[in-house]
This record gives C-alpha cells, sequence and structure tokens, in this order.
C-alpha cells in the first residue's frame, strides 16, 4: 500500500542513518531500528549497513502490523501515521492507550483502555467518525496523541535526566509532526 510506503519512508527519513549516542538506552541504531530489534527480527550483520529493506520490512511487521494499525490506514491514515510513528519512538502500548483514550473522549464509548488497538478499537473509530465528522475525528485525535506524546517526554526527562539532550528532538519532529490539512483528505 502506498500509504504504507510513505509512512515508513517518513520515519526513516527522520530518524536518519547510524546513530550510536552515549545518552540513549537503546543503542546502537540505522534509520531508527535499534540493534536488539534488528537482531530480534532476523538481522546479523553490522548495525552501521543495516539495508533499506530490512528496515521497511521490520517498521511495517513490528510497528503496523502488530500493534493492529493496518487496518486504520484505509480509515484515518493522518491517525495512522501519528500511531506508528509514536510507536517507532515509544513503544505500542502507550499511543495504543491514547487512541482508546482519545476515541473514549470524543465518542463517548467506553472501550478498554488496554493500548491494544484490535478490531474493537477500529471498529469504536469507524463508528465514531459520522457521529462528529471524520475530519473533526481526525485532527481532535491527533491533537489529544501530540498532547499525551509532551507529556510522556517531559515524564521520560524526570525519570531520567539524560534524555533531555533529545527533548529538542523529539518535539520538534515528532509532537505535530503529522499535518492537520491531511485530516481534510481523509475525510
Amino acid at each position: 500500500m502506498a500509504a504504507i510506503a510513505m509512512m515508513i519512508a517518513g520515519v526513516i527519513a527522520i530518524e536518519g542513518g547510524y546513530v550510536n549516542h552515549p545518552a540513549d538506552p537503546g543503542g546502537e541504531t540505522n534509520m531508527g531500528i535499534t540493534k536488539q530489534v534488528a537482531i530480534a527480527n532476523g538481522y546479523r550483520g553490522p548495525m552501521r549497513t543495516l539495508p533499506r529493506e530490512v528496515a521497511h520490512s521490520i517498521y511495517y511487521g513490528r510497528y503496523i502490523v502488530a500493534p493492529g494499525y493496518e487496518p486504520l490506514v484505509s480509515i484515518d491514515a493522518p491517525v495512522a501515521e501519528e500511531l506508528f510513528d509514536t510507536t517507532v519512538n515509544m513503544g505500542a502500548a502507550r499511543p495504543g492507550r491514547w487512541f482508546q483514550l482519545a476515541i473514549n473522549m470524543q465518542c463517548g464509548t467506553k472501550l478498554t483502555i488496554d493500548g491494544r488497538v484490535g478490531p474493537g478499537t477500529i471498529a469504536a473509530y469507524r463508528a465514531c467518525q459520522p457521529k462528529i465528522g471524520a475530519a473533526a475525528l481526525c485532527r481532535g485525535t491527533l491533537d489529544m496523541l501530540d498532547t499525551a506524546q509532551k507529556a510522556e517526554y517531559a515524564r521520560l526527562i524526570r525519570v531520567n535526566p539524560k534524555l533531555a539532550v533529545f527533548h529538542r528532538g523529539w518535539v520538534a519532529h515528532r509532537v505535530g509532526n503529522v499535518d492537520r490539512a491531511k485530516c481534510q483528505v481523509a475525510a
């Protein structure tokens, strides 16, 4: 799907190439893929030469399919893009919970906030689109996800002050990174 390829290309562009920053608990990364994740997905070569195709495959399987975002791409690509990007940056559980909370808050649903984006979460989101408008739901969800993400960055830095070196980049590249104008196109 072209939308997924564009989402993955966008994350790879933000993440850049090989990095081994001493303050990053993820250690060696290339295109945003940590060495631990690469090994868990079968890669055995040096991180400096991680092939783009391997990164793409890992992003697709581990960060789009596994957390349950793939069906959302055809329903609301901007929200799927935000969830994918946030999951790359901080794992799937938190953005999944924030997404469920955003649905409950905007739609009056009573989803269990467990972080698992499954068929029930996707169905609740889809059912809410005609109630408040697809574009309004998209914008509201993106705003709520960004607010939660920014607060989580502050919490992470309080817990581990060494992470403060990443704050400016996180906020510049990860908060508000999905253009709200895409919500009109998706609607």
